[in-house]
């Protein structure tokens, strides 16, 4: 651990309590932390979070909000994510995810780098405006990750994988689904409805396929998962950051 890992911990643990970021120190400990079979690929489980693969996108009080916001919004979103697919394609680019970059997955970013895309401001206001005033300002976005419009061709998969760790959870809304698409994750098939939310822990491994004549579109957030803490969100963000920095990826 740095210094400014150890000093940036250490005023946490003044200000909230010495036990405040004990499962974060865990998730740090040399050797792997207890985790599900379907985990496995996953590098950093914070102990004590809920292992289950689907959440149900209504059961938290904190991401209700988020959820009936999206879905109430879903008509203009779709629109306007219709509009900038027809008239400004160039507006989106290969998904770059750490495993791999594919150009049949194609992505349009409105919250990137712990920063609201400003540039994607007019291309979908609609959702750029609920995820500001939803996820952005009430700090129920992971500034780690991302919020994106996630765009699969006709003909696309994603290959099954686990993402980095389980303290975050994946957010969609259907915005334009065909037919001949789904998700499969820990092992269970879904399909999405158009306009409503799934929600799941991408620290177990997931796929995704588009069979279908057209591209399938959803909006993924990247959301704190609920049973994280306050303190435990800091610490995390102050962790990561400094291990993006040394590792140059900053």
């Amino acid at each position: 651990m740095t210094a400014e890992i150890e000093n940036a911990f250490a005023e946490i643990r003044r200000r909230s309590g010495p036990a405040s970021i004990a499962r974060v120190e865990r998730m740090m400990e040399t050797g792997n932390q207890p985790r599900h079979p379907l985990q496995r690929g996953a590098k950093w489980i914070m102990p004590g979070l809920s292992q289950r693969p689907w959440h149900d996108p209504y059961e938290y009080a904190e991401l209700a909000p988020v959820v009936e916001t999206l879905e109430s919004s879903h008509p203009s979103i779709k629109d306007e994510l219709s509009e900038a697919w027809a008239t400004r394609q160039g507006a989106f680019s290969d998904y770059e995810h750490y495993l791999t970059r594919q150009k049949d997955w194609q992505a349009l970013y409105l919250f990137r780098r712990g920063r609201l895309v400003d540039e994607s401001a007019s291309l979908a206001p609609t959702a750029f405006r609920v995820i500001e005033e939803m996820a952005v300002e009430p700090e129920k976005i992971c500034p780690l990750l991302e919020c994106h419009f996630s765009t699969l061709l006709p003909g696309a998969a994603i290959d099954p994988h686990c993402d980095l760790w389980n303290f975050s959870i994946n957010l969609h809304l259907a915005v334009d689904i065909p037919d001949g698409c789904g998700i499969t994750v820990a092992g269970e098939h879904r399909s999405w409805q158009e306009g409503k939310c799934l929600l799941f822990d991408y620290s177990f491994e997931h796929e995704a396929y588009n069979s279908g004549t057209r591209p399938r579109t959803c909006l993924l957030v990247d959301l704190w998962h609920p049973d994280t803490t306050l303190p435990e969100r800091e610490a995390l963000v102050v962790l990561f950051t400094e291990i993006r920095r040394l590792m140059g990826d900053d």
